[in-house]
């Protein structure tokens, strides 16, 4: 985002790969060389390792090819004898995902981590891949405006700041912001597997990641070996009326958390219903809007962080004591340290860009503010907590230099077995969406986690789920279908939810989740799955 890369010749198809900076021709069968990561970090003896893959910056019939993109991709190579190769995609969209192989990696069961390689890439425009997505890092500065408008004048200036920031990633992305759609990245996702010398990939993906993987196999079913799909994104619903539908899931989920709360009131003090402790958090909304906290947290900073409540339980605690210490102890110290730890800051602008070139061009958005405005309205009377934060969001959409193309439509007919998973009381993706993905895939099995909170289940503690997950893995195996209850294929009890605990110093200890480079709703803001995600907050994908 923060810089283009020039563009260079060559195609992964032409067996020419980019590995430390040096192009270095694929060996027989496209295998990649493989070398040591200099920038990530991960457990030792895992056997991280980087490279990076070549393709065409246009993917579409009929165009002229154009130049390059350089994808960065991550692997763990299996400990033994090869099974098969799991891609990995976090979310989003504009989320890197080369930290995922090797978080998925050290949380497979020991025989499918020493049978799988476990590869991670960064998409186009995201991470390390370049060149990058690149638009206006000041738009995240504090104090920002609050993203509920008081009179027509502050609701024009947040309309001015959505237009300048479209404005800016036209200005310094250049032409690869009209080449950032799904169906870009699923062609990517091609062109890796090619690299990789493979004949069939096996598939994780969560949040947007279950989108951009039921398009791949869409486009290239006789490619797909296992595919798994977490936190499931409504493949019939565009992302502007995903948004409506999300926003009011964020918000029951942001009851949950209140209620949560209030079950603590001996710890917190903030009421002993949801509804007491809903009514501090507006009415801290409130004060923050005329005073912010130490000239840094106003009502958009705030948002930034307690939206995090609606994705991941773990943050609870973390989140809890800092309203508890504002409200109940009158000091603003942990409200700061968990807006550091969660909040967007000017770092995020890569990201976010990323998000926005994606969502704005996958499908068309109403040109006419007025229609914005109307649902708006409407919604946050139902669902206040983040209505209107997303709509601005969202919002450099309305004016977004590049035209969108019409909604991919999903199709699994050809297809085999696929396995998705998701919570009940997921935020960020509505559970609707799972049954739905599922009628698009006559072969897919649905596993419910009834009563789970968070945003991605697999391989987050849930031996249930995850059973299931891994024997799909070995051996291809499905639950029979209806056997669980509304509707679901297999229903699993939910995961304990956290103890109450002080706040770390940091805004949050190691439950807390990793905070990621600050998703849809879409990938906006800086996303936290159940276990510890670099994703981007899925802002409607």
């Amino acid at each position: 985002m923060r810089h283009a890369a020039a563009k260079a010749a060559g195609t992964v198809a032409a067996g020419v790969l980019v590995a430390c900076g040096a192009v270095v021709p694929a060996a027989a069968g496209g295998t990649l060389r493989w070398t040591e990561c200099a920038d990530l970090a991960a457990e030792e003896g895992l056997g991280l390792e980087c490279a990076e893959v070549r393709v065409p910056m246009i993917h579409e019939d009929g165009l002229e090819p154009g130049g390059t993109v350089v994808l960065a991709l991550s692997r763990v190579p299996a400990a033994g004898q090869r099974q098969g190769t799991l891609l990995v995609n976090p979310g989003g969209p504009g989320s890197p995902g080369r930290e995922w192989a090797a978080v998925v990696a050290e949380r497979l069961p020991p025989d499918l981590r020493a049978s799988y390689d476990v590869v991670g890439f960064d998409p186009r425009g995201t991470g390390a891949s370049t060149p990058a997505v690149a638009c206006d890092p000041g738009y995240f500065e504090p104090v920002r405006p609050d993203t509920v408008p008081a009179d027509e004048q502050a609701e024009q200036v947040l309309l001015e700041r959505a237009a300048a920031y479209a404005r800016a990633c036209e200005e310094h992305t250049g032409e690869l912001l009209r080449h950032v759609t799904t169906v870009d990245h699923a062609a990517d996702m091609e062109h890796i597997r090619l690299a990789l010398g493979v004949e069939r990939i096996d598939y994780l993906g969560y949040s947007y990641g279950t989108y951009l993987g039921a398009v791949y196999a869409t486009r290239y079913p006789d490619r797909v070996r296992r595919l798994v799909l977490d936190s499931v994104v409504h493949p019939g619903l565009p992302w502007y009326e995903g948004n409506l539908a999300q926003n009011r899931s964020l918000d029951a989920a942001a009851r949950n958390f209140f209620s949560w709360t209030a079950r603590h009131h001996d710890v917190y003090g903030l009421g002993t219903t949801g509804e007491q402790v809903a009514e501090h958090y507006y009415a801290t909304r409130e004060e923050l809007a005329a005073q912010p906290a130490a000239g840094t947290v106003g009502p958009a900073e705030l948002e930034e962080a307690f939206i995090l409540a609606a994705y991941a339980s773990a943050v609870w605690p973390p989140l809890a004591q800092a309203l508890s210490d504002r409200v109940v102890g009158g000091t603003d110290a942990t409200l700061l340290a968990v807006y550091r730890r969660f909040g967007e800051d000017p770092d995020n602008d890569r990201t976010f860009g990323s998000y926005l070139a994606t969502e704005c061009t996958d499908s068309p958005w109403p040109a006419d503010w007025e229609t914005w405005r109307a649902d708006t309205v409407k919604t946050h009377a139902e669902a206040p907590f983040v209505t209107w934060n997303n709509t601005w969001y969202n919002a450099p959409c309305r004016t977004w230099p590049v035209p969108a193309r019409p909604w991919f439509q999903v199709d699994g007919t050809a297809v085999g077995g696929v396995l998705l998973v998701h919570a009940t009381e997921d935020g960020p993706t509505p559970l609707a969406g799972a049954y739905a993905m599922r009628d698009r895939f006559p072969g897919a099995r649905l596993v419910v986690e009834d009563g789970g909170v968070d945003h991605g289940v697999t391989l987050s503690g849930n031996p249930c789920v995850d059973r299931v997950f891994a024997d799909y893995l070995r051996y291809g195996t499905l639950p029979a279908a209806g056997g669980g209850a509304d509707g679901a294929d297999l229903t699993c009890g939910a995961r304990p939810q956290p103890d109450p605990r002080p706040a770390a110093g940091d805004g949050g200890g190691e439950h807390a989740g990793r905070a990621a480079p600050r998703p849809p709703g879409g990938s906006a803001k800086a996303t936290v799955c159940a276990f510890p995600p670099p994703v981007l907050r899925l802002r409607l994908p």
